[in-house]
């Protein structure tokens, strides 16, 4: 059976955008004596992501987050000094958190590390994340396809991950 070859697009933020087809039947000839067809799908405009954290005290988990990313903190929000991670944001809400959170940060510090040295990075930073105010759950070992993390919880028992 013949499809039509693909298209893809190729564009960067500053410049034109570039079709482009894959050929790959018989009817290559063809398919070259055609235009390319434009084939646009519904462009995103996000040039932005900030994570938002529902609370009861937004000035002291944002104290919290600052103090565990290197964040500056404003008010009620913390922004990464170097703009390159996202915006957290932390609003107050009436209700408290009731159930496990089904999204969550996963706070990178043993990168590049396996086994003991891992566990063993994980725990030091962990140590200081708990002096903050944090709460230590549970070390998940490593199991062959992920390696070790630690599961906490920060002042307002939201879950996050040391990984």
């Amino acid at each position: 059976m013949y499809t039509e070859p693909d298209l893809y697009r190729t564009n960067d933020d500053s410049g034109p955008m570039w079709l482009f087809r894959v050929f790959d039947t018989a009817r290559e000839k063809i398919w070259r004596s055609l235009p390319a067809r434009v084939y646009v799908r519904p462009m995103s405009s996000v040039r932005q992501v900030q994570v938002t954290f529902d609370c009861a005290e937004p000035e002291r988990v944002a104290r919290f987050w600052s103090e565990v990313l290197g964040y500056e903190r404003t008010g009620s929000a913390c922004v990464d000094p170097s703009g390159v991670g996202p915006r957290l944001y932390f609003q107050r809400v009436p209700e408290g958190k009731v159930v496990k959170n089904r999204v969550h940060l996963d706070v990178r510090v043993g990168t590049g590390l396996v086994g003991e040295e891992r566990v063993a990075a994980l725990e030091a930073e962990c140590a200081r994340l708990v002096a903050l105010g944090a709460v230590r759950v549970r070390l998940l070992r490593a199991d062959g396809v992920n390696e070790s993390c630690l599961v906490m919880q920060d002042v307002e028992g939201n879950e996050f991950c040391l990984d």
